[in-house]
């Protein structure tokens, strides 16, 4: 899991959490005072070669248990608490419901306090966000608690572009959708995995993508640039707004990062990792979502404001 490229997974190791514990071993000794050298019996135990029990002294109950026993099934990774795909799942849904939770209310209200709950849940969800990626132990408290911040951020960013480009929100969860079902049957085929040389690639355009955010946003901040998607609708290149580019770009980083967080997950079932890090998992999978969504929204906002 910690294999798979994401930060979110970044020092997790699970290598040791197959091994068996140790077995001690002691030195031999001279047996004490009490204890019976070798070859000398002791006593009420039985000779040599003869059985310590026998079928013939065990009733047809005792058999049937005995067998019942040695015939069960070996235990699944739900039974010795490892992690599955369906704890992974399970997880994930949990921290979407409470994401649609959030987003509800902040859809809901008067206007004015939902552009307040979207400035609270963004900066809560950034906050939160950084603490569950370098917390080494997963707390699904943290966890469901950056889902509802986020949920108040995305809710209140869907109406207030909702409310310029009707529809919009609708066509980006369907976008989003879209998205991720279409990695996900791309990663199950094995068409799509993250090899290093997509890892490295993804690496630079990522650190390019981050520049470029930061340069648009202090331009913004600054009013360098009067559009409120600074250089993404103030720049063009061949008739085509600049932000319709740099939004392929991150739509395809954010399906890349799926990638990554389904190769994480993989691994870390494969390799036994214990079953609290199914909350690692789900909180994975929300970052990259709720990531892709607003790459998403913020694409379809920029082509329809360019109509």
């Amino acid at each position: 899991m910690a294999l798979g490229g994401n930060p979110i997974f970044n020092g997790k190791s699970f290598r040791g959490a197959t091994q068996a514990p140790r077995v001690p071993s002691y030195p031999q000794s001279q047996p004490g005072y009490g204890q019976p050298q070798y070859g000398q019996q002791q006593y009420g135990q039985p000779q040599y070669g003869e059985p310590a029990w026998s079928t013939q002294q065990m009733s047809s109950d005792q058999l049937q248990q005995m067998y019942k026993m040695y015939n069960r099934p070996s235990a699944g990774p739900a039974e010795t608490g490892r992690m599955t795909f369906d704890d992974v799942i399970v997880k994930t849904a949990a921290c979407l419901a409470v994401l649609l939770i959030g987003a509800a209310i902040s859809l809901f209200v008067a206007p004015g306090t939902s552009s307040l709950l979207m400035v609270v849940g963004a900066l809560g969800g950034f906050v939160l966000a950084m603490v569950n990626t370098f917390k080494k132990q997963p707390s699904p408290a943290l966890i469901l608690g950056y889902a509802g911040l986020e949920g108040l951020f995305l809710g209140g960013l869907t109406r207030f572009l909702d409310a310029l480009y009707p529809g919009v929100g609708l066509q980006a969860v369907i976008g989003t959708l879209a998205v991720f079902g279409v990695t996900l049957a791309l990663f199950k085929s094995g068409k799509v995995r993250a090899t290093p040389k997509a890892m490295r690639f993804f690496m630079i355009a990522m650190l390019g993508y981050l520049v470029f955010a930061v340069i648009n946003m202090v331009m913004v901040w600054t009013g360098v640039v009067n559009s409120p998607f600074g250089l993404g609708t103030s720049v063009h290149i061949f008739g085509i707004p600049l932000g319709v580019f740099i939004g392929l770009l991150a739509i395809g980083l954010a399906a890349f990062s799926l990638v990554m967080d389904f190769t994480s997950i993989e691994q870390g079932v494969l390799q036994g990792a214990p079953e609290r890090y199914s909350w690692t998992a789900a909180f994975g999978l929300t970052v990259t979502l709720v990531w892709l969504y607003v790459e998403i929204i913020r694409l379809l906002a920029i082509l329809r404001g360019d109509d």
